[in-house]
């Protein structure tokens, strides 16, 4: 695909098959860009209506994860002949809702049959080229802040089994349905340059991402990684989806942990997530006004480590 599609043919692709970053990027001219991409899944939750709120704000997070600004959207949905209506009806009235939120309109998509109910966005938005955020931003000295707490396929994978508790499923919701816009925003507002959004590779998969592009090393301290509540029980219990068990053994070779570290924090930290939050590089001068802001703004952050000379990752 990407000797058929090369970028050297394609000079306003900025960003393509070429990159791991998290959206297709086209330059339209000097101060704007577009920001394209599509996302969907199948069902991690009970309620439809909140089905279809995660699975739009997390097609919503690759637009924020390169410091866009996504305004316009289509629907993708795949539902069952025998599927009541009214429930469909909740999905898409989920994912509406929380464009609307975003202020996004969606403006049609498409719809077929399929065995299982499938749902998501294709999303466009707006960049300045001059200000994009992207994987390979990343410097060394820099600060690593999560703005969401992990744990969300634990959560999800224990409400498969019928292991999970209901707060436990409602804090996991309410997290999920959380926009990154603010953190977005703020990112735009500081001049950052390194960000992406930790879904299905988790913490170090999407980190190792960052790390590679940049050709820095990421230093992590596994104390100061934020977890939902529930999440190291679920954990204990085993609650571990199919996906956590493919990032560890793709990307544990590249990952160091210090002996302190135990097995099931491990573990916990290879988690996919659904609409999580955004990781970003913060340089150290800017630290102290940023999080100052993000108080202001009531925007969640957790310092988890930095960027350091070398490569792959450290777990302290």
């Amino acid at each position: 695909m990407q000797d058929i599609f090369h970028a050297s043919g394609y000079p306003d692709l900025m960003v393509g098959l070429t990159s791991p970053d998290d959206a297709a990027v086209w330059r339209l001219d000097e101060a704007r860009a577009l920001v394209v991409t599509t996302d969907f899944f199948t069902p991690i939750v009970d309620d439809p209506y909140d089905y279809g709120a995660i699975a739009a704000t997390n097609s919503l997070s690759d637009v924020y994860a390169m410091g866009g600004t996504p305004f316009l959207a289509l629907n993708i949905a795949a539902l069952p002949e025998d599927l009541p209506a009214s429930i469909s009806a909740e999905i898409l009235r989920g994912g509406a809702e929380q464009a609307r939120k975003a202020g996004v309109v969606i403006a049609g998509g498409h719809t077929v049959k399929d065995k299982e109910p499938k749902y998501g966005l294709v999303v466009i938005g707006f960049v300045d080229p001059q200000k994009m955020l992207s994987k390979g931003g990343l410097q060394k000295g820099d600060a690593l802040v999560l703005t969401k707490p992990l744990g969300l396929g634990l959560i999800t994978t224990a409400l498969k089994r019928e292991q999970a508790e209901e707060q436990d499923i409602q804090e996991a919701v309410k997290w999920m349905t959380q926009l990154n816009r603010t953190a977005a925003q703020l990112a735009l507002e500081f001049g950052l340059r390194a960000g992406t959004d930790v879904t299905g590779f988790g913490l170090l998969g999407h980190g190792l991402e960052m790390a590679e592009a940049a050709k820095v090393a990421l230093e992590i301290d596994h104390e100061k990684v934020p977890f939902i509540a529930g999440a190291r029980k679920y954990a204990q219990l085993g609650a571990f989806a199919g996906g956590l068990l493919d990032n560890q053994a793709f990307f544990g070779p590249r990952v160091q942990f210090a002996s302190a570290v135990e097995e099931t924090e491990q573990m916990m930290l290879f988690d996919p997530q659904t609409s999580g939050g955004l990781l970003l590089g913060v340089p150290p001068q800017k630290l102290d006004a940023f999080q100052s802001r993000a108080r202001e703004l009531e925007q969640p952050l957790w310092i988890i480590g930095e960027a350091q000379e070398g490569k792959g990752i450290r777990v302290k």
